[in-house]
């Protein structure tokens, strides 16, 4: 069994943002992290877990991800995302690039989540928040290409 505890951030909705992710596999264990100069929380949120199931390299196991959004837990777990990707306007869906990209890695693994109140003194939750607040705050910040590009559109 593998864990993947997440946690996104963003420092202002939207704002600069990151991700913090925590794979373990017995005692293995391995911190993913990334900041960007312009997004929102829950593309952060989603792609803590896209970014984490993309670095297991044995698809074979099952995955338990472990998270404190009820977006991403939800929209897996009520099968919300199944839905609007069967919709001619699924292009039109808030953070449509990343759910694309999630579905496929998804399809590829084994995975069930699990869903933890944050800020509640779970230890990885709260080390994947102080990864994700800390990337989002220092260092070199990417361009979250998904929501920019969105967003000169609409402008």
């Amino acid at each position: 069994m593998i864990h993947l505890y997440t946690d996104g951030s963003s420092r202002g909705n939207p704002g600069p943002g990151g991700y913090g992710a925590i794979l373990r596999f017995g005692p293995h264990e391995k911190e993913l992290t990334q900041g960007f100069r312009l997004t929102t929380n829950n593309r952060m949120e989603l792609l803590a877990v896209i970014v984490g199931l993309e670095a297991i390299t044995r698809p074979e196991l099952p995955i338990t991800v472990v998270t404190d959004s009820k977006y991403v837990v939800d929209a897996v777990d009520k099968k919300w995302v199944f839905g609007w990707e069967k919709k001619p306007d699924f292009g039109k869906k808030a953070n449509e690039d990343l759910w694309r990209r999630f579905l496929k890695v998804y399809r590829q693994r084994k995975v069930t989540f699990r869903w933890v109140r944050g800020h509640n003194g779970h230890a990885e939750n709260e080390r994947c928040d102080r990864l994700a607040v800390g990337s989002a705050t220092q260092g070199r910040l990417l361009v979250d290409e998904g929501y920019e590009l969105i967003e000169a559109k609409r402008a």
